[in-house]
Formats: structure tokens, sequence, C-alpha cells
């Protein structure tokens, strides 16, 4: 039985410093902001409970007081045990919202937080990673209350797809990841940007002239090797895609099998959201002083108990790296303990782009409160409406304009009589 809290956060005395992050991440987020002004005079989420695990930034912050000005009651955790900002957390409990999140939970603290926001009896879950969601289909909270739900990241889209596919998903889920506005954006400029911020706090290496190996050549993956390049990186990519695998030799990338890229590497990221990518046999091919990182959903990626096992001392340098010293005296640095390091290490992606990313997820909380009761049990893309919006929310920002299309040129895009002239 679990004991309903309202709140369970690290110190509330950090709300101060919360404000002011706050205060920051919404100066950068103008197209949420615009949201929330419509939000609060149309109260769009007035009455709807809503479950979160997200990772606790100021962006998430600014996210969480969007939905409670359109009238929601909202359940915060945490979505990884060490992406959580304090003062963020304690500001929005103060301001309110029941948040179950601090940074450096155990494994078991964290999945109580998931157990004290389904205990608020949500009708919308919104999700980074699908731990909440697979915790629900395994019987904790009342699925029958739920409306639907969003997902923000490809770990949690890959899961929910797979549990679609096995007929086991109980209600809708919007794909936040999969939405132009996020993907093409958030996964490659945000990702690039602050996984390289992660491993720089951490390590303060040069980049410059390194073997910087990265494994998994997806969105995330190419943001992270464009901007690794222009840090004067030697950029090796592994794949097991082909077509991906192509993309980066086309980009420019060397392109070598992991077993090939271990023993040249200095620094390896994995970004595939797979386990196990980097193993054993690799460890024991790597040079002497290797870093190792993970900005990938889940600290599976790289096989920690295997490194550990070739270890014959680990032990703590510096906040965010361990070191390992091999049984044949080589020393393999663990960043963030194979945790997201954008997050553990930095501060996860830059507001401007998450600006982007959350304001299709409040956008999508309205969409499932509208037409979510009409949807059967799958996993949606972000309708294009929404993207669209977003995109030209943006723009507008940015002080950018577009052109738009004559008439002429519109019906000439719908027509198929005119050719070669």
């Amino acid at each position: 039985m679990v004991k309903i809290l309202d709140s369970r956060v690290k110190d509330h005395d950090l709300a101060g410093n919360g404000k002011s992050l706050l205060r920051w991440a919404e100066d950068h987020m103008p197209v949420l902001m615009s949201i929330r002004k419509r939000f609060s005079e149309e109260k769009p989420l007035r009455g709807a409970t809503i479950a979160a695990c997200l990772h606790v930034t100021k962006e998430t912050g600014a996210l969480m007081r969007t939905l409670v000005e359109g009238g929601a009651k909202v359940a915060l955790a945490g979505s990884n045990p060490l992406s959580t900002q304090d003062e963020v957390a304690a500001v929005l409990a103060e301001e309110g919202v029941s948040v179950f999140a601090w940074r450096g939970q155990t494994k078991e603290e964290y999945y109580e937080c998931l157990m004290q926001v389904l205990s608020k009896r949500p009708e919308i879950t919104m999700d980074d990673g699908a731990d909440l969601i697979t915790m629900l289909h395994s019987g904790a909270g009342e699925i029958p209350r739920i409306i639907g739900g969003t997902e923000e990241t490809t770990t949690g889209v890959v899961r929910l797809k797979a549990m679609a596919a096995n007929g086991v998903l109980k209600y809708p889920v919007i794909a936040v990841n999969n939405a132009e506005t996020k993907w093409d954006f958030d996964n490659v400029y945000g990702t690039g940007q602050s996984t390289l911020d992660g491993i720089l706090r951490a390590t303060n290496v040069l980049l410059a002239g390194k073997n910087f190996v990265i494994a998994g050549y997806g969105h995330c993956g190419r943001g992270l090797a464009n901007r690794a390049r222009g840090m004067g990186a030697r950029v090796v990519v592994t794949e097991v895609n082909p077509m991906k695998a192509l993309k980066a030799v086309m980009d420019g990338f060397i392109v070598m099998p992991m077993t090939e890229a271990a023993k040249i590497g200095d620094i390896f990221v994995t970004a595939t959201g797979n386990k196990s990518v980097i193993r054993r046999d690799h460890f024991r091919l790597m040079k002497s002083g290797a870093v190792l990182a993970n900005t990938g959903h889940f600290n599976v990626e790289i096989d920690i108990g295997a490194l550990g096992e070739e270890a014959t001392e680990k032990r703590r340098l510096r906040e965010n790296v361990d070191e390992y010293l091999t049984k044949d005296g080589r020393k393999i640095y663990l960043l963030a303990e194979g945790r997201l390091v954008n997050l553990a290490a930095a501060e996860g992606h830059p507001s401007e782009v998450m600006d982007m990313s959350f304001a299709n997820q409040a956008l999508s909380v309205e969409y499932i409160i509208q037409q979510g009761r009409g949807l059967k049990p799958d996993v949606y893309d972000v309708p294009e409406e929404i993207d669209r919006t977003v995109a030209r929310l943006k723009l507008e920002t940015m002080g950018v304009r577009i052109d738009t299309m004559t008439k002429e040129q519109e019906e000439y895009v719908k027509g198929w009589s005119e050719g070669t002239e």
C-alpha cells in the first residue's frame, strides 16, 4: 500500500534559486510562453490530472507551470535518478505541483516516486522513456481512468510501439518525439550541444585531435557527430543499420565496427537506445585513458557490470568521473555512472530548443483532452497541424518571415494535368 504524499524533494529552501533558473528558461522559451498565455485565458485543461515522468529541469518547470495555467493538476516525478535540478523541484513543489524528484535517487526510490505520481489518479500521462506507462500496464494505477498519454523520447516510443504491436497497450499515446519540430531540432541540435557540454564539464578534456567514437547515427548521433567535428575531433561512427551507416559515410565520417573503433578511440559516446553496445570485449581492446559516456536514455548502453568485473579498483576522481583500473593496468573513465551525460553532468538541452519540444507536449495534452476518448489504443504521431503551428510560432519569435504560395501555385501542386511547356 502506497502512503500518498503531496511532494518529496531534496530541500524546499532551494526554491529561491529555482525561481531564478525558471525565469531564465522562460525568457528563452517564447513559443511555450505564447501557449501559456492562451492556456491562462481559455483553461483548456481544466479538471484534468496529469502524471508526468520527465527530467526535472528548468525547462520542464516551465512546461509544468504552463499545464497548471491551463487548469490541470500536475504530479511530477523525475525520469532519471541523476537529472533532477533540485532547485526547480523545490520551486514547483512550493507552487502546488506534486513533485517527487531529487538528484541521487536509488533505483528503489526512483520507482517509489513513480508510484506516488500514479497515486494521484491521473487521466493523462506524460513520459520520457515510458517507465510510467509500463508501470501502469504492470498493475500500478487505474488504466480505465486514462484518456491518453504523451512520450518525449526515442527509447520510449520504441517501447510503446512494441507494446502496441503485441496488443498490450491499453490507451492512446502521442509520440511527441516524432514531431519534426522535436526530433529534427531537440534530438539533433539539443543532444549534439548538450552532450559535449556534459563531457566537457565532467572532464575538461581537449576534443581537438581526439578520436571521438559515436555508437549510433540516428538524429542524436548525427547531431553529436557534427558538433564534435566542429570542435576539431576526428569522428568515428559505429552502426548496425546499413542505411544510417551509409548516411554517416556520405556525411564525411569514418564508419567501422566497434571492435575496431575500440582500439583507437579516445572518447566513446553511446546514442543507440539499445543495451550492451559497449561491452566486455570492447573494454579489453581500449587504450588507457579512454573516456566512456552515454547519451541514450537508459544506463544500459555501456555494460557497467562487465566494466566493474574487468577492474581491480574503482575510484571517484571528480564529480561525474569514475576511474576503473583494469587488471592489466589500464585506466578507463566512466562519466555520470553511464547515465545521460548531458543531464547528469550538465543541464540538458538549451531552453531555446526545448521550447519547441515542450510546446508540442502542451498542445498534445490539449489534443488528448479534446480527442483522446475517440482514439484507439496505439502510438500516434503529433497531428501535423500542431507541428506546423510550433514551427510557425518559432519562426515568428525569431523574427524570420517566409513566403506563401500564390493561389495559382496552390492549384498547380494539387493538379496533375500541367506538364512540360
